[in-house]
């Protein structure tokens, strides 16, 4: 049986072991017709044509995984072009039949991925929230009263229910994050020019960007790497230039101050706090900024000539079928009217002062994390208000793109009622892609939040993005080399660098050493044990450092493998045996740290004890 969510380290298990993709297309079609939500999809695959596509990829790479996305099912927001199905853009008199796919969706047939449908989204693109539609609003897969985000709402609500592996959606706004985190989901956004247009009804062309819903941090990683490339026939393609972040210390600014506006969401605000705090116990140094400059690059996108560029895209067709479109949608289109050649000038010189500023603020930070979206509606609160409350859902993504930035958007957990999720983003400068991808990958499994509604569901190993490798070797402490005590410089001082705090798989002990000068613990394994794990730090040293750190240990402490909670099996310090026999079980307090802290009495050293 397939689990709920169809992430792709499963379903490459599941081929792997007999499963077909004729066999799984007969799981999305029954998927697809039991859904509760009608407004998911514009228009489905037919039936038929999607058995005739599996068949056809099993003639063309007949073995199971051999090509990257194999009878991977994947569903496209209806503003990208898919050959055979009607491109809509949530409008029905705008459609047309495109005789060729977006370039993103031939290269994602070619790794072997399937096309189950066209999705529903805010028409036009233009929206964070997803009830601007004739096609009726998506709902939140966890309460459906509440809006599931937009504007790329139906790729969102697609993944997060179990009838695809991944959507495709676009970004201009936010509108490929805001739904991530409304539906417990990744939103992959890369950075501008990364990922060719061709084949996209723009909304502003200057700052589209075609992103992905996804289960996992790696799922979207690897899908993101079949659709990126230069493409000659989009004049907003780049060569990707990939930029590093830092192998230590990585610095995250976070809000601070009056610039913390959660519209009265007490709830998103305390996930976005207890966001920050796993983020630093990841080993991050977090670093407040001055959102300002941001928020009022922000701002130009619907309140500046940049909505100049959603009429550039439609003028013709709103010159003959103004009455076809969504009201709302056609009150921000036409706003564009008030602005002319010089407006844009002074937009564009505007957001480059803005720029400057922001510059300032780089200087502090190597990446951001803000808020995905402060708060969420009802469907009927949207409506009620519709171009303020959308306005709420931007107010930290909005600048993303007018800044060439790239951003991941990871799940955040749910509210105090266990109710509704929310969402943080982690935002980096221009072709950070990559770099951004691992810390968070890492954010993600630390949460324990399933994947879309699958709430209990554990993120697949085979997902996992490692750290890019700059040769170092990773080793476990555990008691005076802990960040704080007393032996930790040797670590730092031959540039060392924390890589997270995490525990020990359950079957470890803990015990007070005597007699050693700083106090030391010993960590024993003992596999009939049953407990919760030890807490113990992850920390990176260069292979000299790492020979020279070890020939300085004293017995009885050594080094050997450190099997961690998330299975991985680290070097770190271990004690022998004989050691314990008479020691001080600690292992109740749950690390050493706890137990320092529990009073200087319990571990002074012996007079006349040596190291």
């Amino acid at each position: 049986m397939l689990p709920a969510i169809l992430d792709l380290a499963s379903l490459k298990s599941a081929y792997a072991s007999g499963l077909s993709p004729l066999d799984l297309v007969e799981v999305v079609i029954i998927r697809r017709n039991a859904s509760d939500d009608p407004a998911i999809f514009i228009t489905a695959t037919p039936d038929d044509m999607l058995r005739d596509a599996a068949k056809a990829l099993m003639a063309r790479a007949p073995d199971p995984n051999s090509l990257p996305l194999w009878g991977i099912p994947f569903a496209v927001k209806d503003n990208v072009d898919v050959a055979g199905l009607p491109t809509t853009a949530a409008c029905p008199a705008f459609a047309y039949h495109p005789d060729m796919d977006a370039t993103v969706v031939a290269r994602l047939n070619a790794a072997g991925a399937l096309v189950i449908g066209k999705t529903n989204l805010d028409q036009f693109a233009t929206g964070l929230n997803g009830t601007r539609s004739p096609h009726g609003a998506p709902r939140s897969v966890f309460d459906t009263d509440y809006v599931s985000g937009g504007s790329s709402s139906g790729s969102a609500v697609a993944v997060a229910s179990g009838l695809a592996s991944f959507a495709l959606g676009t970004d201009t706004a936010g509108s490929g994050r805001v739904p991530a985190a409304f539906n417990n989901l990744v939103g992959i956004k890369p950075t501008p020019g990364l990922v060719p247009n061709v084949g996209v009804v723009p909304a502003c062309r200057s700052v589209d960007v075609v992103t992905i819903f996804a289960a996992t941090v790696g799922d979207g990683v690897a899908i993101r790497k079949v659709m990126e490339g230069y493409d000659a026939a989009d004049p907003f393609s780049r060569k990707a230039a990939p930029a590093s972040l830092p192998a230590s210390g990585l610095r995250i600014g976070v809000l601070d101050g009056a610039e913390r506006e959660f519209f009265g969401n007490r709830h998103v605000e305390a996930l976005y706090d207890a966001a920050i705090e796993r983020a630093r116990v990841l080993g991050a140094t977090i670093v407040p900024f001055d959102y300002a400059p941001f928020r009022q690059a922000a701002e130009l996108l619907y309140n500046g000539p940049w909505v100049a560029e959603r009429l550039a895209a439609v003028k013709d067709f709103l010159a003959t079928n103004a009455g076809d479109f969504d009201p709302t949608v056609r009150t921000i289109i036409e706003g564009a009217k008030a602005y002319d050649a010089v407006a844009a000038f002074e937009g564009r010189y505007k957001l480059e002062a803005l720029r400057q500023k922001t510059r300032e603020e780089w200087e502090k930070a190597d990446i951001l994390m803000l808020p995905t979206s402060p708060t969420t509606y009802t469907v009927e609160e949207m409506k009620a208000d519709p171009i303020v409350k959308n306005g709420h859902f931007g107010r930290y993504t909005n600048f993303v793109n007018l800044l060439d930035c790239a951003a991941i958007a990871v799940p955040a957990g749910f509210d105090a009622d266990d109710h509704l999720p929310a969402g943080v983003t982690l935002i980096g400068p221009a072709f950070t892609d990559d770099a951004l991808a691992p810390f968070a990958d890492a954010m993600h499994r630390t949460l324990n939040a399933g994947m879309g509604k699958d709430r209990v569901a554990v993120i697949p190993k085979a997902s996992r993005v490692p750290q890019a490798d700059d040769g170092s070797v990773p080793i476990v402490v555990v008691g005076a080399h802990l960040s704080g005590m007393p032996l930790n410089h040797e670590l730092t001082s031959s540039g060392g660098y924390r890589l997270k705090t995490c525990r020990t798989a359950g079957d470890y002990r803990l015990f007070a050493l005597s007699g050693t000068v700083p106090p030391k613990p010993g960590l024993v394994r003992e596999p009939s044990f049953s407990g919760k794990g030890v807490e113990v730090e992850v920390w990176a040293v260069s292979p000299e450092a790492f020979g020279r750190f070890v020939q300085k240990i004293p017995a009885p402490l050594g080094i050997g493998k450190v099997s961690l909670d998330d299975g991985t099996a680290v070097s770190g310090f271990l004690c022998e045996a004989h050691a314990v026999v008479d020691a001080l079980d600690i292992t109740d307090f749950g690390g050493w740290r706890n137990y320092v802290r529990a009073g200087p009495k319990q571990h002074l050293p012996e007079k006349g004890a040596v190291e």
